[in-house]
């Protein structure tokens, strides 16, 4: 696990989080457990957005933010962290304005980078969670080998158009990103919301659910998206949940594993798509 805060219900917290506290499978215990805990957000676009706020009001005591790019004026319709005043400025800055007004005594911690070979496995063992808010297939493919490599659970999630995808990477407990699709898609089959669109509100819905899933990972409430695939389809309403398999033949998670960071980067070397 990260290297946590120490932080206790006071009186004053158990006002701000009473209504976390009411919910059975939160209670005070899961509570000062969300208060103690840690989570990374990897991007601070369309999905990382509203992880970030709602990790922040729901009580998170550290949270990091890994993102190396500005705000662009194309952002706006779905990056709700950012501001109109924060064109041109680092992401990570704008999204750490954007917490502390919702919540002062957070203790956030900025990288002002890219998530890379290099640098993955180190900053995920700083944390409990990840929520994996990237924008291409190599970086969701790295946050999954280095969720494996560390142990540290992964809540994975894409989405563009009208639709969106989510399942959590709990290493021991489950299959990896790996299992469901087995080698990372070639670019001319991952069209980019530059080219395909997104629905502002889609990436408000899939990112707050990230939040909550995980919220339940480090409270030990519920039962967590570990071998599930959620799909959501905003155009008919349709959710639906499919049972993902582990593959024993998995080369990040199976019986034997080959893949041990650091990769050589042209692993994960692709074009990059614009940010979610």
């Amino acid at each position: 696990m990260g290297y946590n805060i120490r932080m206790k219900l006071s009186d004053e917290n158990i006002l701000r989080y009473s209504r976390n506290i009411l919910i059975p499978e939160i209670g005070p215990e899961g509570q000062e457990k969300i208060l103690c805990s840690s989570a990374l957000v990897v991007g601070a676009g369309g999905l990382g957005s509203p992880a970030l706020l709602y990790l922040a009001a729901g009580g998170v005591g550290r949270i990091g933010v890994i993102d190396r790019d500005r705000v662009e004026i194309t952002n706006l319709n779905r990056q709700v962290i950012h501001a109109e005043r924060s064109v041109g400025r680092r992401k990570v800055e704008s999204a750490g304005d954007g917490i502390r007004a919702i919540r002062s005594d957070v203790l956030l911690e900025e990288h002002g980078a890219a998530l890379t070979v290099e640098n993955a496995v180190r900053l995920f063992r700083q944390y409990d969670v990840v929520i994996d808010g990237s924008d291409n297939f190599p970086t969701k493919f790295l946050c999954s080998d280095a969720s494996v490599l560390t142990g540290v659970p992964l809540v994975h999630a894409g989405v563009l158009r009208f639709g969106g995808q989510m399942m959590a990477v709990v290493p021991g407990k489950g299959p990896c990103l790996r299992c469901l699709i087995p080698e990372i898609p070639p670019r001319r089959d991952t069209p980019t919301c530059a080219e395909a669109g997104i629905l502002g509100g889609v990436a408000g819905i899939v990112g707050a659910w990230q939040a909550v899933e995980a919220i339940k990972i480090i409270a030990g409430a519920g039962k967590p998206l570990a071998g599930r695939l959620l799909t959501l389809d905003t155009l008919t309403g349709a959710v639906s949940v499919h049972d993902v398999s582990r593959d024993p033949q998995c080369p990040a998670c199976g019986d034997s594993p080959r893949i041990r960071l650091p990769l050589e980067a042209s692993e994960y070397e692709q074009e990059r798509s614009c940010v979610i």
